[in-house]
């Protein structure tokens, strides 16, 4: 008797905790993003920042699913969302094509980075109507990562137009329809 009620509160809490799982993981694979950068492991950290982006998919409708939707849980989606989809793009991106672009190109990636905080925090403080305002961080960083399979042929002149204008697109106040 004693052992089911263990797994009856044991399963009990990790429904209760399941979003919050599903985010701290998120979060998790954008820091092993941000190593596998630092160790020159560029594929691996395109690769993490994808499976944070398809965890972040989900997070949210695993909260609504069990109606686990709680302020703690918005904010921990935002401090993931600024690692997977921020710091960890900016960095990749950073050393795949403007580590060799001085004092400027290290301003695209900290411009990135803020414009996307700024995102979150509006975000977060607005009510939710259905529909985001300006461009989501999860769109800028999964874009952005996905221009890495592009280096090649990109030059450093667009991503520093690309850097900025994602982070225009994301503190801008056009409106798009949550899908």
């Amino acid at each position: 008797m004693f052992l089911f009620q263990k797994v009856d509160s044991t399963l009990k809490k990790i429904k209760a905790n399941a979003a919050n799982i599903i985010t701290i993981t998120n979060m998790s694979f954008g820091g092993a993003a941000i190593m596998a950068t630092l160790n020159d492991s560029y594929s691996y950290s395109v690769l993490l920042i994808f499976f944070a982006a398809f965890l972040d998919r989900y997070d949210g409708k695993v909260a609504r699913k069990f109606n686990q939707e709680s302020e703690l849980g918005k904010q921990l989606d935002s401090m993931a969302d600024i690692i997977s989809f921020g710091v960890a793009p900016a960095l990749l991106m950073y050393e795949m094509a403007l580590i060799d672009a001085g004092v400027s190109g290290m301003m695209m990636p900290v411009l990135f980075i803020a414009a996307g905080a700024i995102r979150l925090a509006r975000f977060n403080v607005m009510d939710s109507t259905g529909y985001f305002v300006g461009l989501p961080i999860t769109a800028a960083g999964t874009l952005l990562t996905f221009s890495y399979f592009f280096t090649d042929i990109l030059s450093t002149q667009f991503y520093m137009i690309l850097f900025p204008v994602l982070a225009v697109m994301m503190v801008s106040t056009f409106t798009l329809k949550k899908v």
